[in-house]
């Protein structure tokens, strides 16, 4: 995807208008740091900075859209009540914003929301908002929330496809072009409805136009990409929600005009590079990002030899981790780095069948996660669901022959997703 020129004056926020924003949001949101990680930087050969709106305080750069939405809005459209509609960081935005400024607020959130996403929008927007969980994706309550306008003629506030929405997100750009010391060469972007990104890329079109500006998507949840590819906005039939802070069905037609126009490139990335990611992250430099919050920096691996040498920004746009997320965290990783193995396994039925497999084909630093027969019944005879995780990539090819050499029949469950996720 080429660099595109400058578009319409129409098609998205005028500089002067993100400015204003930014004076609105001077006390309510953070100025968040910008700054270098050496881990990053020396792993890639590159500049790696990091923009931390992890550290906003919801945790997010969603705070900086839906206040400078509602800063907009007249007394008479206040009185009747904002809504919105959010997976959680918006929404965490929404009910700060609304207890802030004392308005009352009505929240639709997924059925599939984190628990701990649900008590922080609680938590910041106190008795000022009520929380309506409904459906199963961002859509279904993006659809609830419309309707509820509708009928009490209250304003909803768009988790993205909105100008002032995308002025309030495009502060996040300005923070970084002020605040960076040398020249900018990328910077990338998560992508969810694709507000922050036509944000931030409109204000480096505008005062960077050498900058190149990088997209990411999870790669079960591609969106923006799907609607490039189709040249207009359309909507996913069916998604992976792992990445839910940018996990939606379909972006906005605002943000689509916009970075259609600003974006030099989108790259997907899977959602277990993004686990692995999270989890170094949290090692390496104790920096607690949601699954989204990481797609920028799991991205990196996928440009490492073009940023050599090169200053690259990376918008850590969250930090909205629920812990009791971490095991699902740690699986989705080691099956992506070819760690953990699922076979459904037939054993030749003669005795000491198991012993065998256990002296002659499980590996020195093999370790056996999960055992469990299909069968209650004649369970020596029955197939085995097993786990295996390795200590090495390269371990899994010498297990494979060993397990051929011993006549074990099997089956891995890694590569038939359905199977997979029926029995693990």
């Amino acid at each position: 995807m080429s660099n595109k020129s400058t578009p319409k004056a129409s098609v998205f926020p005028s500089l002067e208008s993100i400015y204003e924003a930014a004076e609105r949001l001077r006390g309510i949101a953070l100025h968040t740091p910008l700054t270098e990680n050496s881990i990053l930087s020396e792993r890639y050969g590159a500049n790696i900075l990091l923009k931390r709106e992890d550290l906003q305080v919801v945790r997010s750069y969603k705070i900086r859209g839906a206040y400078n939405k509602m800063a907009t809005l007249s007394k008479e459209a206040l009185a009747k009540g904002v809504v919105c509609a959010s997976a959680g960081n918006h929404a965490q935005g929404l009910a700060y914003a609304c207890h802030k400024m004392g308005v009352l607020g009505t929240v639709f959130m997924p059925t599939t929301t984190p628990n701990q996403k649900v008590k922080q929008v609680k938590m910041f927007g106190k008795q000022e908002i009520e929380i309506v969980l409904v459906g199963d994706t961002y859509d279904d309550a993006s659809k609830a929330a419309k309707k509820y306008c509708e009928e009490h003629h209250a304003t909803f506030v768009s988790a993205f496809d909105d100008m002032d929405v995308i002025t309030g997100q495009a502060t996040v750009g300005l923070e970084i072009f002020k605040d960076s010391d040398v020249k900018i060469d990328y910077i990338i972007i998560a992508i969810g409805g694709g507000g922050v990104s036509a944000g931030i890329s409109t204000v480096f079109k505008q005062l960077s136009p050498h900058t190149k500006i990088i997209g990411i998507e999870p790669l079960g949840a591609a969106s923006m990409k799907a609607s490039f590819d189709a040249g207009h906005v359309v909507e996913l039939e069916t998604m992976d929600k792992f990445v839910d802070g940018a996990a939606v069905k379909r972006v906005g037609e605002k943000t689509f005009a916009i970075c259609k126009e600003t974006l030099d490139e989108i790259i997907l990335i899977p959602e277990g590079k993004v686990c692995t990611t999270i989890l170094e992250l949290y090692n390496e430099s104790a920096i607690v990002a949601e699954p989204a919050g990481a797609l920028t920096i799991a991205a990196l691996d996928f440009l490492k030899d073009e940023i050599k040498g090169k200053n690259v920004v990376c918008l850590v746009s969250g930090g909205n981790n629920d812990i009791t997320r971490t095991e699902e965290i740690k699986e989705r990783s080691l099956l992506y780095e070819g760690l953990k193995h699922y076979f459904i396994l037939r054993f030749p039925q003669r005795a000491g069948a198991l012993r065998n497999f256990l002296n002659n084909v499980l590996g020195n630093d093999d370790d056996i996660t999960l055992f469990e027969y299909q069968k209650k019944t004649n369970r020596e005879s029955g197939p085995v669901l097993l786990g295996i995780e390795l200590k090495h990539k390269e371990d899994y090819e010498p297990l494979i022959m060993r397990m051929e050499e011993q006549k074990i029949q099997y089956q891995l469950l890694n590569e038939k997703p359905d199977l997979f996720s029926f029995l693990v």
